[in-house]
């Protein structure tokens, strides 16, 4: 159905134009869930105006989705500010952390795919807005675990990256394959980000450069003392009638 013609917009009102563009788009890509269903007539319809009107805003349809992806991204970074708030650790914050990043992708599956999997433009905004919405916080917090002697010294931005990766697989498959059989969401997310978490904890305490084998020692090792320990504490228990 053809979109009623706005009137002429009175002096100063481009910016909620624009504002009214960005919805429009974003409404199409939720209903569809397809990015080739968004295109500057359609939108032109649901705002109300000719198409024309769009191109004095964005260039073109990339130009356009981009912005959509970036306004999107923004959201994601103040969400990653308030989840931190009150968090009772280091760790406590980039789990929390990793797990709202999840729980963003998959409350809007069609935006994060088009932010995150869409072909790379160069000079994209999204790319920008990833970077300040999600690794800035991240690489945050590992910075702050590294002070604190959690983590190993180390680079923070290759262990933010590396952590990123994992959030980023759990979200992409969430999103790709939400068919596989990953029980409840949100515990599985977090078995995997608590995995990746401890990983890099028990590698800061065995030391940098240790393989696969001296940490799966130093874990078995650490595992059967903890045993010996707990069973000379129940012999004593059993001894004193505690």
């Amino acid at each position: 159905m053809e979109g009623v013609r706005r009137p002429r917009a009175p002096r100063g009102a481009g910016d909620r134009l624009r504002h009214e563009i960005l919805d429009a788009a974003t409404e199409l890509l939720l209903e569809t869930g397809h990015a080739r269903a968004v295109s500057i007539r359609s939108v032109a319809q649901r705002v109300g105006v000719t198409p024309p009107s769009i191109y004095l805003h964005f260039e073109d349809k990339d130009a356009l989705l981009d912005a959509v992806c970036a306004r999107y991204l923004a959201r994601l970074d103040q969400e990653m500010e308030e989840i931190a708030i009150g968090q009772p650790s280091a760790v406590g914050v980039l789990r929390a952390q990793g797990l709202a990043y999840v729980r963003f992708a998959t409350g809007t599956p069609e935006l994060y795919r088009l932010a995150t999997m869409g072909e790379w433009r160069s000079g994209s905004n999204v790319d920008i807005a990833l970077d300040s919405s999600a690794f800035k916080h991240m690489r945050a917090s590992v910075q702050t675990l590294m002070d604190e002697g959690v983590y190993r010294a180390d680079d923070p931005t290759t262990i933010a990256l590396e952590l990123w990766s994992v959030m980023h697989g759990v979200a992409a498959l969430l999103v790709a394959k939400p068919h596989l059989p990953f029980g409840d969401v949100d515990e599985f997310a977090e078995r995997v980000l608590s995995a990746v978490l401890c990983g890099h904890m028990v590698a800061g305490l065995v030391g940098a450069g240790a393989t696969s084998q001296q940490l799966v020692n130093w874990v078995i090792a650490h595992r059967q003392a903890g045993e010996r320990e707990y069973e000379a504490d129940r012999g004593i228990s059993g001894i004193t009638g505690r």
